[in-house]
């Protein structure tokens, strides 16, 4: 689009100067001729009253010398009453021309070797006609066209130069949001759902610009929306479903309790496969934007007023730390409770009735880390645990919860570990930058943390 803007420019501007220029030189060199041959003129004229009174030879020589030079003009009187023809001054014209102008009785100019002469015929007072001739140098007649011929080529060539350069500018004032949004539309396509358009440029542009962000911010929402509807059905189910299978253990044995342990079996099963497709055909969304969080304190309180309820029917005990003061992290609210009931929905849902679990919460200048601990089995191998989570799990879960931790850790820049906890069992360490700085930036997990260690409340 710029170069063919160009193109055009050019195109125009080169037949609007051709269309200006030619003629006008065409006029300057006819203005200067006209004015050489008025100047021949006036030279003429200047001889005539002298020749109305006299045909004396010396005193129209002074005449034809102060009129001009004898080089340039020359007077021709014919011969009359027996005085003979007088020629005064250099001839250059033929004598059939000087004859035709005497016969004809009005002027001409005809061309001779390095020029062109002026025959101005003059009546006598005898009734003859003389002819007087005044020689116009090629120099004179073209003098000064050649500087106007070139100041007018400079002002064409000035006029293309510049309109070029206004159309490149135009052109890329025009290309440059373009390209913009073709460079939007192709990073929307490739996943990155932040990528939104400057609204600038032409107003059709502008208007393009606009109409893009805002498709953008609705793919963002209905991705967001999706994610909930995720999030929904793994939280919303799974947990009662956790609590049901808990339940249905306590049964006993018997044809009823198999079949309720057999059906929340199923269940489950199905849940779980609800959970695999919503989770293979959910992208990635955007990070949280500036400004965006929830304080991590107040959710852990209330996540862990609804798990502690299960605790006490089960006889575990737990206890929860760090929580005394608002902790903001850089998270949504809903994103964060759905990590701690995958967090803890899997203690209760690997790990026997009766064990303990513990949550702390380290706030520091730079991160927060929260831990949920446990006293059971511990896991075999937590790198399995976590390439599960990656992956689309394995009977009897879904993997999602390590999942659902591990992007959101991602997403502010953290991450995700498993390892021993000091009740003896498993530790899942999720680490929450707050200022978008990976935690090998600085070390590990304990480089950039001032870990707080307050009382313990148990229950």
């Amino acid at each position: 689009m710029r170069w063919a803007l160009v193109k055009v420019c050019l195109a125009v501007t080169t037949m609007v100067v051709v269309a200006f220029a030619v003629p006008l030189g065409l006029v300057v060199k006819e203005m200067a001729r006209d004015r050489a041959f008025s100047h021949a003129e006036r030279q003429a004229a200047a001889v005539a009253p002298a020749l109305s009174i006299t045909t004396d030879h010396d005193q129209l020589e002074r005449v034809v010398a102060s009129a001009g030079s004898d080089t340039e003009m020359a007077v021709h009187i014919p011969a009359t009453d027996g005085r003979a023809a007088v020629d005064i001054g250099r001839r250059r014209a033929a004598e059939a021309d000087i004859a035709a102008v005497r016969r004809m009785g009005r002027a001409s100019t005809t061309a001779t070797p390095g020029g062109s002469v002026l025959l101005q015929p003059v009546a006598l007072g005898s009734g003859a006609i003389a002819v007087v001739e005044v020689y116009v140098p090629e120099a004179e007649v073209s003098n000064g066209v050649g500087t106007a011929w070139a100041v007018l080529a400079g002002v064409g060539a000035a006029l293309t130069v510049g309109s070029v350069a206004v159309a490149d500018r135009l052109g890329v004032r025009m290309v440059r949001p373009a390209r913009r949004l073709v460079e939007g539309a192709h990073e929307l396509g490739e996943g990155k759902l932040g990528a939104r358009v400057p609204e600038e440029g032409p107003t059709e542009l502008r208007l393009a610009a606009v109409a893009f962000n805002s498709m953008a911010d609705q793919v963002v929402q209905l991705l967001a929306n999706e994610r909930e509807l995720a999030a929904d059905l793994s939280h919303r189910l799974r947990t009662p479903l956790t609590v049901l299978r808990l339940n249905a253990a306590s049964l006993g044995h018997g044809p009823a309790a198999d079949q309720t342990r057999a059906a929340v079996a199923q269940l489950e099963r199905e849940v779980d496969t609800i959970i695999r497709t919503a989770r293979e055909a959910k992208p990635q969304t955007a990070a949280a934007g500036p400004g965006a969080g929830c304080d991590a304190a107040e959710v852990v309180r209330e996540r862990m007023g609804f798990w502690s309820a299960l605790a006490e029917d089960e006889g575990r005990t737990w206890r929860l730390a760090g929580v005394e003061r608002p902790v903001r992290v850089p998270v949504a609210r809903a994103d964060l409770a759905a990590v701690l009931d995958a967090l803890l929905g899997n203690v209760f849902r690997h790990t026997t009735e009766g064990t303990a679990f513990a949550v702390d919460v380290h706030n520091g200048d730079d991160a927060v880390i929260v831990l949920v601990s446990d006293a059971g089995p511990g896991i075999p191998d937590p790198d399995a645990a976590m390439l599960r989570g990656r992956g689309s799990g394995s009977d009897g879960s879904t993997g999602l919860g390590l999942d659902i931790v591990r992007r959101l850790a991602e997403s502010t820049g953290g991450d995700v570990r498993i390892g021993s906890s000091v009740l003896g069992g498993t530790e899942v360490r999720l680490w929450l930058q707050l200022d978008g700085r990976g935690p090998a930036a600085r070390g590990g997990h304990r480089g950039g943390v001032r870990r707080r260690r307050g009382r313990l409340a148990a229950k």
